[in-house]
């Protein structure tokens, strides 16, 4: 039987499982909610007890990009669906340590894609199957713990990327990288304070071949608050692109944010009031083709306001070229690209020598319609030597976690 005709029937049977254990009955008859199991348990030594665990995630995007043709960037539209489903095993010790064992799938589909739509002969084209929507097996473990006054979380495995908290820049990764590369596959360490947060972890990309190249990121991003209003922070990470047998070559990627974040929301009558001024740091190395290390870097700040869930949001970056890179040839003959540059390719700032601006301005709405269920409708304006072009963006998200989290603190 076919790989993916495997991977399509045990997604189904995940996928029912879950719509008809969301609500499990109770022992005098009534509907409750459950927390992160059914109702089927086992209980060990003590107080320590073994249940079903469950989870559900979904996504529809859309994102439709619209850029001036002296950018250089191409107008395309990213439309489609994901859901992530997943289901294992939970174990809650005595002390409060909790332990999850998870697997799942990921099921994507780009709206109207067709394997056949280049060889058509007509408009009309056959779509592609339902068994190829199903992609990445997800198999992950998770601890949970607390330690005094710290909240600490282990994730390793393969996992989805919305595990991460940490807030990165655009420089760091763009919204399609977010979308085409959903999960990590490696380690995540996370620590929760009253007042900070903070997280490292370790995503491993590529293995090294013949033909393709090793390649891992070490990520982390922390912030803690600073009195009522003051919030210092950073995020960073440390990219290793090494070569292929035919490619020999290491090129090193890093990437520092350090920023002091100014929240005055809490002083007006706004959702939110708050100004964030930040240095980008990059340090680059192609070892067999430069043999010594770049260090673009500038200034950004971000600032936003809203009131009745609509805001504003602008980030101004004023420097110099950060992916510098990107259009280099590697000694295999490929451009580096998006291969080595995950963020936001305006920060590219069209390849030009010196330091220039680049401007993103953010028009959006946000209803809240419940604790478990995300809209948000935006336009997004992008100026990189003027006007550089903008966006249309719709995202509708909608997490189960969430949903079982609200039911339980309602019992």
């Amino acid at each position: 039987m076919h790989l993916s005709m495997k991977y399509g029937k045990v997604a189904f049977l995940f996928i029912l499982f879950l719509l008809f254990s969301t609500e499990t009955e109770g022992m005098s008859g009534e509907k409750t909610c459950t927390g992160d199991s059914s109702s089927v348990s086992v209980s060990g030594s003590g107080q320590d007890r073994v249940r079903f665990a469950y989870d559900l995630d979904f996504e529809m995007n859309f994102d439709n990009r619209e850029f001036s043709h002296s950018n250089a960037l191409p107008s395309y539209t990213i439309i489609g669906a994901r859901l992530t489903p997943a289901v294992g095993v939970s174990l809650a010790q005595r002390n409060g340590t909790i332990h999850r064992l998870m697997a799942g799938i990921d099921v994507m589909k780009d709206f109207g894609r067709s394997e056949s739509a280049e060889s058509a002969d007509s408009l009309y084209s056959r779509t592609s199957g339902n068994l190829d929507l199903f992609g990445e097996i997800l198999i992950y473990y998770n601890l949970r713990s607390r330690i005094g006054k710290t909240d600490f979380s282990m994730t390793a495995g393969i996992f989805p990327r919305r595990f991460l908290r940490g807030e990165y820049s655009p420089a760091f990764v763009s919204d399609s990288f977010r979308w085409y590369d959903n999960n990590l596959e490696g380690l995540l360490i996370q620590f929760s304070r009253p007042k900070a947060y903070y997280e490292v972890g370790c995503d491993w990309m590529g293995m090294a071949g013949k033909e393709s190249r090793e390649r891992f990121v070490i990520f982390s991003s922390g912030k803690g608050r600073l009195g009522r209003i003051v919030t210092l922070g950073y995020a960073g990470y440390m990219y290793h692109f090494a070569g292929s047998a035919n490619a020999p070559g290491v090129v090193d990627n890093i990437l520092l944010n350090p920023y002091a974040d100014f929240d005055f929301s809490g002083l007006v009558p706004l959702q939110m009031l708050h100004v964030s001024v930040g240095w980008l740091q990059a340090l680059q190395n192609d070892r067999e083709l430069v043999h010594e290390y770049v260090a673009p870097g500038g200034a950004e700040v971000v600032c936003g306001i809203g009131k009745w869930n609509a805001g504003i949001s602008n980030r101004f970056y004023y420097g110099r070229n950060i992916m510098l890179y990107y259009n280099s040839v590697g000694t295999g003959g490929d451009i580096y690209a998006t291969d080595l540059y995950f963020g936001n390719p305006f920060y590219r700032l069209r390849d030009m020598e010196g330091w220039h601006c680049y401007d993103r301005l953010e028009v959006f709405y946000s209803p809240r319609i419940s604790d478990f269920v995300d809209l948000k409708v935006a336009a997004v304006l992008h100026f990189c030597g003027g006007y550089a072009g903008w966006q249309q963006m719709v995202t509708v998200h909608f997490n189960l976690q969430e949903l079982l989290r609200s039911c339980a603190s309602k019992r």
